[in-house]
């Protein structure tokens, strides 16, 4: 039976950069990983360019159950050190929006730059190969397809369970349930949210719309973003309500934007003294014409009537509308199109110095397997560089 410092499953974004990481401070490190492509979840992101961490990311940008759990990992491990490494590969890269970084050319680079690391630090790699079994016997034995290994310690980096097709599994969790860890339950997050067909049907013809709105989830000011959203046939998606999904549960309404009532109102109003259009054009000077038509029809107000004649009262409700406007979702598009997985392995059993159990010695947890989401944005990314460096640290 062959034996490692430290075996790893899982060759994601937080498996790779632990093992490079400690196979570069001399350990000998098995990656496990049972899926036939490597880092498929990154050569995805950000439309295929990876964005890869937030220039600004902070502890306030994540979620958890217990949320002073992931400020020592980030604080020793900020974005500006992930950059530099970035930088040191060569690799160019430009900020898109609110600090999100993506790579200029693909994703392929960062994962490239991962294995170079790994390479650097003389990291074994088994892929596909699945893990069948793991003991505590002197450390770990675990069996897999290519026979049995032993490490005293075992990193848990098998992501959550977003996005079945390229292989999630819940093969951490049942880890984490083995060791009797408690588990914050899973749930998608960063997805977009469905609603019943008779109350999206008005809204169907507003598909592929998009728009930069206020949205508002939840009872906690945290939950408030402004972002574009984009309209689907079968609901509501883009940034706006990818964040705000990470606040919103089953029942509750969704507050949204569309305009700023005090600002759409004056210009509808500045419009009525000097415009000769209609009110339906003239509200399209000021929103997407297909959403000002349909939000004309809603509030029972003639879209060819000429502006000039058109009520103060009536534009107050038209705007009023538009900047009020509350839906209730019936669900969201579940797995297979969430980004990442809201809850995991609980951090009160974990040490958030290194990510090691408190339970079990030895055995740690990384990453999305962890109950620790960011935003959308680069954060979740950010939270794998540091998970994944602290707990290098201590293999």
């Amino acid at each position: 039976m062959e034996r490692f410092d430290a075996v790893i499953v899982g060759a994601g974004a937080a498996g790779l950069f632990c093992a490079g990481i400690a196979g570069q401070r001399g350990r000998r490190v098995l990656l496990i990983d049972h899926a036939p492509k490597l880092a498929e979840k990154i050569r995805i992101s950000g439309g295929g360019r990876c964005n890869f961490t937030n220039r600004d990311a902070a502890p306030a940008n994540f979620l958890s159950d217990n949320p002073a759990f992931c400020k020592s990992a980030l604080a020793r491990y900020p974005a500006s050190e992930f950059i530099s490494l970035v930088r040191s590969h060569g690799i160019q890269f430009h900020e898109k929006h609110r600090g999100q970084l993506f790579c200029d050319d693909s994703a392929e680079q960062i994962i490239a730059m991962l294995l170079q690391e790994c390479a650097s630090g003389h990291v074994q790699r088994w892929q596909p190969c699945s893990v069948s079994a793991v003991r505590q016997r002197d450390g770990f034995e675990i069996d897999t397809d290519r026979g049995t290994v032993a490490a005293p310690r075992l990193v848990v980096a098998t992501g959550g369970l977003s996005i079945p097709k390229i292989g999630a599994t819940d093969f951490g969790f049942r880890l984490a349930r083995q060791f009797s860890h408690h588990l914050v339950e899973p749930r998608p997050g960063l997805v977009p949210l469905t609603f019943d067909d008779a109350l999206w049907r008005p809204f169907a013809g507003l598909a592929g719309l998009s728009c930069e709105v206020d949205i508002e989830a939840g009872d906690k000011p945290r939950g408030r973003f402004r972002e574009d959203l984009l309209f689907t046939h079968r609901g509501l998606s883009g940034p706006a309500v990818l964040q705000a999904s990470n606040f919103w549960r089953e029942g509750q309404t969704l507050r949204i934007g569309l305009a700023s009532s005090a600002s759409l109102l004056q210009s509808l109003k500045s419009g009525k003294a000097h415009s000769r259009r209609q009110l339906g054009n003239e509200a399209g000077q000021h929103l997407p014409q297909r959403l000002a038509d349909l939000w004309l029809a809603r509030c029972d107000l003639d879209a060819t009537v000429p502006i000039a004649q058109v009520r103060d009262k009536d534009l107050t409700r038209l705007t009023d509308s538009l900047a009020k406007w509350e839906v209730v979702p019936n669900g969201s598009e579940g797995w297979r199109k969430a980004e990442v997985t809201l809850g995991g392995t609980d951090t009160r059993e974990l040490d958030s110095r290194n990510m090691e159990s408190r339970l079990v010695p030895g055995l740690h947890f990384i990453g999305e397997v962890v109950d620790v989401t960011g935003w959308l944005g680069g954060y979740n990314f950010q939270w794998a560089w540091a998970s994944a460096h602290a707990c290098a640290g201590a293999l």
